[in-house]
C-alpha cells in the first residue's frame, strides 16, 4: 500500500479543490445559457439572431388577493446567442400589483389597477363579435395596430388584457435591429422579464409577415409566449419563419413612427440596447 506524504496530500487536495470549482463554474454557466433560446434565421447571405426572450417567474400556489409589488430593474448584463454579453439600461423601479389567483378581466375602460404580475393567464374577456385596436404610444411617436382577433383570439386577448391592466405603460423596448424588428413587452426592461404565465401558439402561414406586423416572441420552444411581442420594422423581419404569433398589423404610423423606431435600432450587440431609448408611455384599447 502506498502511503502518500503530506506534501502530496496537499497536492492531491488542492486538484480535487481546483475540480469541484469547475464543475461549479460549469453548471453556473450551464444554468445561464439554458435560460434563452435564439433561433438563427436564414437569409440570403446573412444571418440574421430569432426573437426570444428568456422565461422568468412562475405560478403562485396563494389565493386570490392582490397585493402591490415592486420590481427593480438590475443593471447586470444579459446572456445573449454565443454567450455575448451587453449592459442592459440603468437600474429603475416598476411599481404594480400582483395576482394570486384567477385573472379577472380587467375594466374595459382602462380604470383597472396597474397589475404586473400574474398567477394564471386571463380567461376570454373581448367579444369575438367585436373588432380591436392599440393605439400604442411611445417616446418616439405612436402608432396604431389593427388587432387580428379572428387569426389569433388568444393572443389578442391576452394583449388586451395585458394593455387594460396598463402592463405595457412607461416601459422599455429592450431590444432593436435596424430593418428587422423592435422587441418590447418586458415591465423590467432587461428581457427576462414575463407576467408570470405562458400562452398557446397561434401560427401563421408561411410569407404572412409584413412591415408593421405585430407578432408574440417566444423561447424557442412552442407554446412559451406571454407578454413580449415585436414590431416587424424591415426585410428581414418579413423573411421570419412562421413560428411567431402574428396578431396585428399596423394601421396608422407606419410611414413615421415605425420608421423612426426602425432607425433607433442597434445593428450590434443583437440590437440590445437600441441606440436611442425606446419607452412605451402607454398602450389604449378601443373596440367597436
Amino acid at each position: 500500500m502506498f502511503v502518500g506524504t503530506p506534501k502530496r496530500e496537499r497536492q492531491k487536495a488542492n486538484r480535487q479543490q481546483r475540480l469541484e470549482e469547475l464543475a461549479r463554474q460549469a453548471r453556473a454557466g450551464k444554468r445561464k445559457r439554458t435560460g434563452m433560446y435564439l433561433l438563427l434565421i436564414p437569409l440570403v447571405a446573412v444571418a440574421i439572431t430569432g426573437i426570444a426572450f428568456l422565461v422568468k417567474g412562475g405560478k403562485s400556489s396563494s389565493g386570490a388577493a392582490t397585493a402591490a409589488s415592486t420590481t427593480t430593474i438590475a443593471g447586470t448584463a444579459a446572456t445573449l446567442d454565443l454567450n455575448t454579453a451587453t449592459t442592459l439600461p440603468a437600474p429603475s423601479t416598476i411599481v404594480g400589483a400582483t395576482l394570486t389567483g384567477d385573472t379577472p378581466c380587467p375594466a374595459a375602460d382602462g380604470s383597472s389597477a396597474r397589475t404586473i404580475t400574474f398567477a394564471k393567464p386571463p380567461p376570454t374577456c373581448i367579444d369575438p363579435a367585436k373588432t380591436y385596436t392599440a393605439v400604442v404610444t411611445t417616446n418616439l411617436g405612436a402608432y396604431t395596430v389593427q388587432l387580428d382577433a379572428k387569426a389569433a383570439p388568444t393572443t389578442v386577448n391576452n394583449f388586451v388584457v395585458l394593455a387594460r391592466y396598463h402592463y405595457f405603460d412607461s416601459t422599455l423596448c429592450h431590444r432593436a435591429i435596424p430593418a428587422f424588428m423592435v422587441q418590447c413587452g418586458d415591465p423590467t426592461g432587461s428581457g427576462t422579464g414575463g407576467p408570470g404565465y405562458t400562452i398557446a401558439d397561434e401560427l401563421p402561414t408561411a410569407g404572412a409577415y409584413k412591415i408593421g406586423s405585430l407578432a408574440m416572441a417566444n423561447t424557442g420552444s412552442p407554446n412559451t409566449g406571454s407578454s413580449q411581442f415585436f414590431l416587424i420594422t424591415g426585410a428581414k423581419g418579413v423573411a421570419l419563419p412562421a413560428t411567431y404569433s402574428l396578431f396585428g398589423q399596423v394601421a396608422d404610423g407606419l410611414d413615421s413612427t415605425v420608421k423612426t423606431l426602425d432607425a433607433a435600432g442597434n445593428s450590434a450587440n443583437n440590437g440590445i440596447p437600441p441606440l436611442k431609448q425606446i419607452v412605451i408611455l402607454s398602450v389604449a384599447i378601443t373596440e367597436a
